[in-house]
């Protein structure tokens, strides 16, 4: 094993690494040269001096064609990272705690607390300095959302729908003017995006849409509806792919922007939901609703095209929504079962409930090394499909597992709305169904695996 590990120049991050191993020469039958060797190499990390390597040596990885996950990792255990956390955490906790469960009741979508969340950068953090966004990267953008949903799962996914869909449409797959003339005010929280896909007949299916748009001299005519739709009411530009062409046609459907206040563009039904109640949720209808070709983004017939590649960004915004609801369950949990006494001892020193929470635990931290692989991936411009799909798929299922163990572990207490449980555990049921259903993520994945 020592000599495999010498050969293939597996280098290890953490001294305790070499430890470990070295317990084990002790049931091998090393050789001393295969011993002299690794001392010298748990010295040289200890020191941090670098091993001498061919110059045509190249890192093995556990993933074909990428970095190694320790240099992956590395990307989310910095400053500057740990800045923006506590940035995010701190805007949580004085602008959102306080009124989570009010805003939650009355199915109140707080948009004055966008417009201040712009100020902060939370509503351009992709978005490139010069159109006023923050100019970040998606190992930020997982740790803004994941603070935040920590607190409130409506605020997070509201955040993301306004990054990930609308705004980061524009910024892909916008014309200069387009950029110039939409990205300014997304990105400072002066206007909520939204970004409609779904229709009444066509959620996962969405090939057979029947919104569609005709053209007319140097415009086009909207007619349709999109439902299920983040910020239907409230957004004030809507990026919306239309059918142009053919049913069923992969490139018979294009993607418009459209401002609120153009004729023929209302919002329809609110939907009244089970969780992320904060976050609106509402129809878009048009009616006769005339574009410009200007609006046009991208090329006539390129929509679902674009719309898949978004939907891949999209997912791992998703994904870090899920983590932020597992893990606001998670700490709660931890804190209840250290104060909550039965039989003349905390709950947390049963085995039963350390045994929860050691699940709990587990799950979410391969969530967020999924995550932090796709966001890796996503930053470096390669294609994530199947990493942000299992991603998604298995931070969203872990969410609403850790959720229901949280519940569970605050017992009668967490089927009340006087403890935070219960929210997660109704907030947490959405991940699996938005942006893909699971059943969708695990088509899409064995799609990618199957292709090689």
């Amino acid at each position: 094993m020592l000599r495999r590990c010498l050969q293939n120049n597996i280098i290890f991050k953490f001294p305790s690494d070499y430890l470990l191993l070295l317990l084990q020469i002790h049931h091998t039958t090393a050789s001393k040269e295969i011993i002299r060797d690794f001392r010298m190499e748990m010295k040289r990390a200890v020191t941090g001096q670098a091993r001498k390597t061919p110059d045509n040596f190249k890192q093995r990885s556990l993933f074909e064609k990428q970095p190694d996950i320790m240099s992956q990792t590395d990307h989310y255990h910095n400053d500057n990272l740990q800045l923006i956390r506590q940035s995010a955490r701190d805007f949580a906790e004085t602008h959102i705690r306080p009124y989570v469960m009010e805003w939650d009741e009355s199915q109140y979508f707080p948009i004055e607390l966008f417009h201040e969340m712009g100020h902060h950068g939370f509503l351009g953090v992709l978005v490139p300095e010069q159109y006023g966004g923050a100019g970040l990267g998606y190992q930020e953008y997982v740790t803004i959302i994941e603070e935040i949903a920590k607190v409130c799962g409506s605020i997070g996914l509201s955040v993301a729908a306004h990054n990930s869909l609308c705004t980061n449409h524009i910024l892909s797959f916008g014309s200069d003017y387009i950029k110039e003339k939409f990205l300014p005010r997304l990105a400072t929280g002066k206007c909520v995006g939204a970004w409609g896909l779904t229709e009444p007949n066509t959620g996962s299916d969405a090939m057979r849409m029947q919104c569609v748009a005709t053209k007319d001299g140097d415009h086009w005519v909207l007619n349709g509806t999109k439902c299920w739709i983040t910020h239907g009411i409230s957004g004030e530009v809507a990026v919306v792919i239309v059918r142009t062409g053919e049913l069923l046609d992969s490139r018979g459907m294009t993607a418009f922007v459209v401002e609120r206040g153009t004729p023929g563009f209302k919002a329809g039904k609110k939907e009244n939901k089970l969780g992320m109640r904060a976050s609106e949720t509402a129809e878009m209808i048009f009616d006769n609703c005339r574009i410009p070709d200007s609006h046009v983004l991208g090329e006539v017939g390129d929509g679902f095209i674009q719309a898949m590649k978004i939907l891949d960004g999209g997912r791992i915004s998703i994904a870090a929504l899920s983590m932020g609801i597992a893990k606001g369950a998670y700490e709660a949990s931890v804190k209840y079962s250290k104060e909550r006494h039965q039989f003349g001892h905390p709950i947390s020193q049963f085995q039963a409930i350390s045994f929860k929470l050691a699940d709990m635990a587990t799950k979410i931290e391969a969530s967020e090394l999924l995550i932090r692989q796709a966001a890796y991936l996503k930053n470096a411009h390669e294609k994530c499909t199947k990493q942000a799909a299992m991603a998604k798929y298995y931070a969203s299922e872990v969410s609403v597992q850790v959720s229901t163990e949280a519940v569970q572990i605050f017992g009668g207490y967490g089927y009340t709305k006087d403890f935070p449980v219960e929210k997660f555990y109704r907030d947490s049921k959405l991940c699996t169904i938005g942006e893909g259903t699971s059943e969708v993520q695990k088509l899409v994945i064995a799609r990618e695996a199957l292709r090689g």
